[in-house]
């Protein structure tokens, strides 16, 4: 059995978050940060490689909240510092600008972890070269947000572009995460089982695509979706980075139906709540009785 149930490799942001009435907060944030509160919260044994500017960002206090989690710190010259403003009630639609960048992960820097899975959570592309794909699966599955793939800095703001590299590498991959807007980038498909289909042909070989009415995933046989049931949206950011450490994780021991209603209710159970999931793996077992 893994020292780790995952190891989370990203970034933690230096995040200011504008809501769409103009309320404007201040906190850490990044893929890594939501995925290890999530996987932890929920009782799996995390180790998480964060990158920043350690001068500047305590992440080991960033994650001492949490238990289960064992932080692995990097160094970085700069840290990732970005500004999120939501234009719309259900933060669909966000304009994102960012100040700065972490150097780029190497796998040379990268510590033997003994995990059953390496989660890469990146935020931008760059930041997780596509180098480090082949090198994860020499180690452990992959799980992928193939966010760090597609979204760009330009100018300072936030673009998103195809991954040119997605048919050589997706067959590494063991689990996929996109939302709707990112497979119909990859794909050019706006229908969402589709678009999975289409991913798996590829090469990857579980895809999950989160919505804001549910959670799809696809094997390669079958089509599952689960809705989500938040009461309300004040914690929607982070809603991809909890489901799918929520998912990753669980499928380590329970099939895809089991695995997606407890992902799906965890998320939908943190929405209802700012930053990321402080709540147990309890919590969710009783938020499972009561709304599904």
């Amino acid at each position: 059995m893994s020292q780790f149930d995952s190891l989370i490799i990203g970034e933690v942001a230096q995040d200011t978050n504008v809501d769409y009435d103009g309320t404007t907060v201040q906190a850490v944030g990044g893929a890594v940060y939501y995925s290890g509160f999530a996987a932890a919260n929920i009782g799996h044994k995390t180790a998480v490689l964060p990158k920043a500017d350690t001068s500047q960002i305590d992440m080991a206090a960033a994650f001492a909240p949490a238990p289960n989690v064992t932080v692995y710190p990097l160094h970085s010259k700069t840290s990732f510092v970005t500004k999120n403003v939501y234009h719309t009630p259900d933060r669909e639609r966000r304009t994102s600008t960012v100040d700065s960048m972490i150097e780029p992960y190497r796998p040379e820097e990268v510590p033997a972890i003994d995990a059953a899975i390496w989660h890469l959570a990146g935020l931008v592309g760059g930041d997780i070269p596509n180098e480090m794909i082949p090198f994860a699966a020499k180690h452990a599955m992959v799980a992928i947000d193939v966010q760090t793939m597609l979204r760009c800095v330009e100018n300072g703001g936030m673009v998103y572009h195809d991954w040119a590299e997605k048919k050589e590498l997706l067959p590494y991959v063991r689990f996929l995460k996109t939302d709707a807007a990112e497979a119909e980038i990859l794909t050019g498909l706006t229908d969402r089982a589709e678009a999975a289909k289409v991913l798996y042909s590829w090469g990857a070989k579980e895809i999950l695509i989160t919505h804001n009415t549910e959670v799809l995933v696809y094997d390669g046989h079958e089509i599952y979706t689960c809705p989500i049931k938040a009461r309300n949206l004040s914690g929607r950011t982070g809603r991809g980075d909890t489901t799918f450490a929520g998912y990753i994780n669980e499928r380590l021991t329970n099939d895809i139906p089991t695995s997606l209603r407890f992902a799906t209710a965890l998320v939908s159970l943190k929405m209802e709540t700012p930053g990321p999931f402080r709540g147990t793996r309890q919590d969710v077992q009783d938020y499972l009785r009561e709304f599904y």
